[in-house]
């Protein structure tokens, strides 16, 4: 899908393109794979050009030079207001200091103002909780983060990286107190990556909240790289990947098949079937190179068929209780049983309102 064929983030009035291009590689910070400050100019640039306009980064990416090399170039440019900038917050950043990070009132603001500060501006459109903190309430955190929003520091709120119990708690409570709900939930996603489908992907859809998937192409094994007997011909990833497993590579000879059936890259082909899931999934992609950025870019629109034959060869294994979920349901809508001493027939709509398979 083209980058300016634009999607609504969540239960919002935020238009985002399909896809996010993410900045942790932006800046070469001692120990990241990441690029230097013109290569990643060039990676913006060309997304900006194309029509995107979604651009998500994180306080501690690149030890902060992610953001700072973000609020250089818009203010060079002076084209901020027209992109949807993202960052988050939680790891923390000065060592020794107990509110330097995570997610208390306290660490919240300074790390928000810290933000801010690198990236050249006075407000984000969306501001992620990068992690759960388990030693903060999470009304606290709710309460701060729409303080945020009323002050216009901030925009819109989402989450990354949390439990579906402590989300659908914290968009409950932000509901019943009017607070700012959550529009969006950055996730592990990917065709070697799917047990988001077992209760956060169907809470999401429930709850107003689009999936932004973080590592769509799984550490670059999607990306058309791997091969079975082949050297990956990328040395700096191989100081970070370990090679795929045999139950991976399976799913790498699909998606690779596909990809010389269409004439595309690997790449483009995982994207797309992520894009094909239900709800709005706006999955972010990485490029420490042009070339990666042009690659993941490459328009391709999938066939039922093979979409179908993606999501067999890596249909996951879902906890508890999952697995139960079809077989229970198919227990309920059996003629002429009872539930509770009553008709059957009274469950079916209600399961087929709320659930779906």
């Amino acid at each position: 899908m083209p980058l300016d064929h634009y999607v609504t983030l969540g239960r919002s009035g935020l238009k985002v393109s399909p896809f996010a291009l993410g900045a942790m590689t932006f800046g070469e910070d001692p120990g990241s794979a990441g690029c230097s400050v013109e290569e990643s100019e060039k990676i913006l640039r060309t997304y900006l050009d194309r029509g995107g306009n979604f651009i998500d980064t994180a306080n501690f990416y690149t030890n902060g030079h992610s953001e700072k090399i973000l609020g250089d170039f818009f203010k060079s440019h002076g084209n901020r207001d027209r992109v949807v900038l993202a960052s988050k917050f939680f790891f923390n950043m000065h060592p020794g200091d107990p509110n330097g990070g995570g997610a208390g009132r306290k660490a919240i603001r300074h790390q928000l103002d810290e933000t801010l500060r690198r990236l050249n501006t006075d407000y984000l459109d969306l501001y992620w909780m990068h992690n759960w903190d388990r030693n903060t309430p999470i009304e606290e955190t709710l309460s701060t983060l729409d303080d945020l929003v009323g002050s216009g520091k901030v925009g819109y709120i989402g989450f990354s990286n949390v439990p579906a119990w402590v989300t659908a708690q914290a968009q409950t409570m932000a509901l019943i107190k009017n607070w700012t709900p959550l529009i969006a939930l950055q996730v592990e996603y990917s065709l070697l990556a799917r047990t988001v489908e077992g209760e956060i992907a169907p809470m999401a859809r429930d709850m107003g909240m689009a999936l932004v998937p973080w590592s769509p192409l799984k550490n670059g094994f999607l990306s058309g790289k791997y091969r079975r007997n082949a050297q990956v011909n990328d040395s700096e990833r191989a100081k970070y990947v370990a090679a795929p497993t045999e139950a991976e590579f399976a799913v790498i000879d699909v998606v690779t098949e596909i990809a010389k059936a269409c004439n595309t890259t690997a790449a483009a082909v995982s994207l797309a079937w992520l894009r094909a899931q239900p709800g709005t999934v706006v999955p972010i992609i990485g490029a420490r190179k042009l070339e990666h950025l042009e690659s993941n870019l490459d328009e391709v629109v999938l066939t039922e068929d093979q979409i179908n034959a993606l999501s067999q060869v890596s249909k996951p294994d879902l906890n508890y209780p999952a697995p139960l979920h079809g077989a229970l349901r198919a227990m309920l809508q059996f003629a002429g049983t009872t539930v509770d001493g009553e008709p059957s027939n009274i469950y079916p709509p209600l399961l087929q309102s709320s659930v779906r398979y």
